[in-house]
């Protein structure tokens, strides 16, 4: 799932996107944000809030008025989060699910996407979290706010094993005026990737996009990308992909084309039986590295060194190949995963007996 997870290059161009895009906000008009579901969230410039509402295959944007950039070190250490949402909302933990998690990179306040109840009728609600740990629920009403429907989601099957509609929005990020959005389409080739002008524009169609899976063995349609970053290799614009499985997949930016096929790059399969969870990517001592959670195979740190050479897997993989990884082996029941500083990242983590917590964590 996702959000604003860029590496430093890349954030430079969102920088001079942001300095063009000249006062976002008053682009939106004041209502109310509809969220039927509790998705994936990223942020856009000017703390303006992304929200998924897969349920309705829409994306919501919500400003949520956090720009004042925090005046001491933003940190965080608060145990036993999912408690204190619970508390905030008059529910228990057995009634809530954190969805995703993202950054406000001026305030440096962490939001946290959640559904309160199971099942299809469980409802949508956005908080802001504070280093301090105060809990507070973004206003949804009377704000500036706008919104954007996909027009070929996924179907919706109440009936069908995993409802495909739960799929139609897997992942989002902002990238220097545009929003990549990821999921499911109702074509016959269903994994599809997008891109939308912000603010919103008419909504495409979107690009197919088809992988040849390693550890499967096989050419794949239609599984969804479960979490992405943007990425430059060699001065171009990229987004690298993560699927179930776990292939790792470059795709140019500029293939994306409304109406078309494209087939990325598996330039790593990092194991079967595992589902990556979040991703960004990092600078450290001069190099580029991807940071993965994942459900099985703990935090990878993944190099990007060979990112631009490395040949395309097209066969079989018995275990893992291409790009390697470390497991940072400190970092057990990582969730959720973001970007908090040049030397920090914020993450979930599920201890052993079940309870979250939000921490600060210098960057591997």
């Amino acid at each position: 799932m996702k959000r604003l997870l860029l590496s430093a290059l890349l954030l430079a161009g969102m920088s001079a996107g942001t300095a063009s895009a000249a006062d976002l906000v008053s682009k939106l008009t004041k209502g109310t944000a509809q969220l039927g579901s509790a998705g994936p969230i990223a942020f856009a410039p000017e703390g303006i809030l992304l929200a998924a509402d897969p349920k309705n295959a829409t994306i919501v944007a919500i400003a949520t008025g956090d720009v004042s950039a925090s005046s001491t070190k933003t940190e965080y250490a608060i145990e036993k989060l999912d408690e204190k949402i619970a508390a905030a909302l008059g529910s228990s933990t057995k009634e809530l699910q954190i969805v995703d998690i993202a950054t406000n990179p001026i305030s440096g306040s962490v939001y946290v996407s959640v559904a309160r109840g199971r099942g299809p009728d469980a409802t949508a609600v956005l908080l802001r979290v504070k280093p301090d740990g105060q809990i507070e629920e973004v206003a949804t009403k009377n704000v500036p706010t706008a919104s954007a429907k996909l027009p070929n989601a996924a179907s919706d099957n109440p009936n069908a094993r995993t409802n495909p509609r739960t799929e139609s929005i897997t992942d989002l990020v902002y990238v220097d005026g545009k929003i990549f959005i990821a999921g499911l389409s109702n074509e016959e080739f269903a994994s599809n990737l997008r891109s939308v002008a912000f603010p919103f524009a008419e909504v495409s169609p979107g690009t197919s996009i088809e992988i040849f899976h390693g550890a499967h063995g096989a050419v794949e349609t239609r599984s969804p990308v479960r979490t992405f970053a943007a990425y430059k290799i060699d001065g171009q614009d990229y987004l690298v992909a993560a699927y179930t499985c776990t292939p790792l997949v470059k795709i140019p930016v500029a293939d994306l084309k409304a109406g078309q096929k494209v087939r990325g790059v598996t330039v790593a399969e990092l194991g079967n039986r595992n589902r990556p969870l979040d991703m960004m990517v990092y600078k450290k001592d001069g190099k580029d590295f991807i940071l993965m959670a994942n459900s099985a195979r703990g935090v990878m740190k993944i190099s990007t060194e060979k990112m631009a050479t490395q040949e395309s897997i097209s066969s079989r993989v018995a275990d893992t190949a291409g790009l390697g990884y470390e497991k940072i082996e400190s970092l057990a029941g990582v969730e959720q995963l973001d970007r908090l500083s040049d030397a920090l990242a914020v993450v979930l983590v599920r201890t052993p007996e079940g309870s979250a917590s939000l921490k600060s964590i210098a960057l591997p």
